[in-house]
């Protein structure tokens, strides 16, 4: 097994790298790149061009560069020293490789517009978003094992068809449109003002207890933890009642009924082990799902501060120090998660070998 968790963490290495260079090469492409965005936020007014250095904040009126969309009031020389200041002097697969060197050394630069450095960036929100997935990731697996159970063993009956129809309805509904209902409903929307609508915490946070604290917390992200957590809910209840179908209806599961076994043995001793293997394996796949996905809109929408808003902010700025650290952290951690899927198969079922199997 040694052996295999080595060539697995060494293939995350040339992984890497391949995720990194598709994502270069489709930036070169994307019209609007951060000069560009420098540009038009100075011809319209905006603040970034105080806070690049060098410029002095002064309005130049000559004819410019016509390389630039929005650049015929600003002179050449001064693109020239935007595009030194941000790299972009140099060749692309020379920055490239500068930029995988850095990143080899864990340095991820800095943003280009916040003065602040990538990896304080990403620290600053991964707790919100951290919130979001491990919470839900814990709440839908909490809930959909024994109900998926449940549901396998009295499949056909009237309590399996009404709760098919709920989870149905529930993996139909949008997380965002969800998340508006539970707004509308229980945040002031147009009915009770029960919980927050806005942060992890309240303004009062630093002088409540810990009792206080974690009542606060927990206050804070009962809403945006159920609308990310509606959808795995519903996938992961469907994905375990029909594993514990499939090894139900098996050989071994009939002889040891033969054999005596009460049920509850049956079904806890010999069909759980085999049955949960798929759901066990897909814990960090849901955990990444969760994660990643739909945290933008829900993040927006209870107003809370993480790397959803964070990585979009980036899109539209164009901020590439900020877009590609992030998606080098990110990538790592799903390679990472891979591994520790492939343990977890060997944790629950010890009689997998991924090295046999190789050869």
């Amino acid at each position: 097994m040694g052996a295999y968790i080595l060539r697995r963490l060494l293939l995350i290495i040339p992984t890497l790298i391949g995720i990194m260079v598709i994502n270069f090469v489709l930036t070169q492409f994307v019209p609007g790149g951060p000069i560009e965005q420098i540009i038009a936020q100075i011809e319209g007014g905006g603040d970034v061009f105080e806070g690049i250095a060098g410029t002095g904040g002064e309005t130049f009126d000559n004819a410019g560069a016509e390389d630039y969309a929005g650049a015929r009031g600003l002179p050449p020389e001064f693109i020239a020293e935007l595009e030194k200041e941000f790299g972009f002097d140099k060749p692309p697969i020379e920055r490239f490789f500068s930029m995988m060197w850095n990143y080899m050394r864990l340095d991820f630069g800095e943003s280009y517009f916040r003065s602040i450095g990538v990896m304080e960036l990403v620290l600053e929100k991964l707790p919100v978003s951290v919130t979001l997935g491990l919470w839900s990731t814990v709440i839908a697996y909490v809930i959909s094992i024994p109900l998926g159970i449940r549901k396998a063993v009295r499949d056909g009956t009237s309590f399996d068809t009404w709760t098919s129809a709920l989870i149905i309805v529930a993996y139909a509904i949008p997380g965002f449109l969800f998340a508006i209902l539970l707004i509308v409903l229980f945040a002031g929307g147009s009915y009770w003002q029960i919980f927050p609508l806005r942060g992890l915490t309240s303004d009062n946070w630093e002088s409540l207890s810990l009792l206080g604290k974690m009542g606060d917390y927990l206050w804070h992200i009962t809403l945006p933890v159920l609308a990310s957590t509606i959808a795995a809910f519903a996938g992961l209840t469907m994905l375990t009642k029909n594993s514990f179908l499939d090894e139900i209806k098996k050989q071994y599961v009939m002889t040891a009924r033969a054999k005596g076994l009460t049920e509850h043995r049956v079904l806890y001793g010999h069909v759980f082990r085999n049955a949960m293997l798929i759901v066990i394996a897909g814990l960090p796949a849901t955990f990444i799902s969760v994660f990643f996905g739909g945290s933008l809109i829900i993040e927006t929408l209870f107003s809370l501060d993480g790397l959803g808003r964070l990585g979009f902010e980036a899109a539209v700025a164009r901020d590439y120090p900020v877009i590609f650290g992030t998606l080098f952290v990110f990538g790592l951690i799903g390679l990472v998660m891979g591994i520790v899927s492939d343990l977890m198969y060997v944790l629950v079922d010890p009689r997998i070998d991924f090295e046999k199997r190789e050869g």
